[in-house]
């Protein structure tokens, strides 16, 4: 799909960095099955991704909403010009844990041929773009709306790791940055879930279904629903749009106390994850 162009939704993501805890695409190539899963593919249409971010990696505190409150909200781009360029920015990050969240935003944003170096206390730290969800917002003079929030949410959401253990997970999307192979569907065939929300609102949604047949998280949640980040709100033929081809689930939406589906409350980057 085609990103229409961000705005206004950058210095969110900036502030929410300074504020959370502490939170690659590989791919084998249509003619070779078994190429080498470490290797990074810019051209691949694949979306394979190693996932290892801590479960409290999105969570945050009030003072990320004091800052929304302010005059925090700004539009930048991600790139290396514009990080290095903002005190706001280089100070958020000189929190490791931003630094960490910050790594995930960048590869689940940007494409695989997209780098950023940020200097902070004399120290030059690079991140690298990896799966592409949101490539405008590494574009000179780009910003990051709510479209952006919601594809870069559910892709960061997707990649949390309940024992912080790198593990290959296809992701599923109607995005460009998540496009797949027969050769990849095969590979990853189980389905584990679909995630979805906004990681840099206040409060923070961070939203997960479950395909029939399944009734936890495991590499999420670990063996409990009842404490994790991500909060299941139901099966996911009763909250989102018709499965898609890929397999994906499109548009997923929040339950209300009743279960229901939540009206206007559809979720645009809505990211499936199967397993192999």
């Amino acid at each position: 799909m085609t990103h229409n162009s961000r705005t206004k939704g950058y210095g969110l993501a900036v502030m929410t960095l300074a504020m959370l805890a502490q939170v690659a695409c590989t791919q084998p190539t249509a003619d070779d099955e078994e190429a080498d899963e470490t290797h990074l593919n810019q051209y691949s249409a694949e979306a394979v991704s190693s996932n290892a971010v801590s479960s409290n990696a999105v969570s945050s505190n009030a003072v990320s909403s004091n800052a929304v409150s302010s005059n925090a909200v700004s539009s930048n781009a991600l790139t290396t010009e514009a990080l290095n360029s903002d005190s706001i920015v280089i100070d958020a990050l000189k929190d490791p844990n931003a630094r960490e969240l910050l790594k995930y935003v960048v590869s689940c944003a940007l494409p695989a041929d997209a780098h950023i170096d940020v200097e902070v206390d004399g120290v030059t730290y690079g991140f690298d773009g990896s799966l592409g969800v949101a490539p405008e917002w590494g574009e000179e003079g780009g910003s990051c709306d709510e479209e952006c929030r919601s594809w870069v949410s559910g892709c960061v959401i997707s990649r949390i790791d309940y024992l912080h253990q790198e593990v290959l997970i296809s992701l599923r999307g109607a995005n460009d940055g998540l496009k797949t192979t027969p050769q990849e569907r095969a590979k990853y065939s189980h389905i584990e879930a679909t995630y979805y929300g906004d990681i840099f609102s206040q409060p923070q949604q961070i939203f997960a279904c479950l395909p029939p047949g399944k009734t936890g998280l495991p590499r999420v949640c670990g063996p409990s629903l009842d404490d994790c980040i991500v909060k299941v709100q139901g099966n996911c033929e009763d909250l989102c749009d018709a499965q898609r081809s890929d397999g994906g689930y499109p548009n997923c939406r929040e339950a209300n106390n009743q279960g229901k589906v939540k009206k206007g409350s559809n979720h645009l980057g809505s990211v499936t994850v199967f397993l192999k």
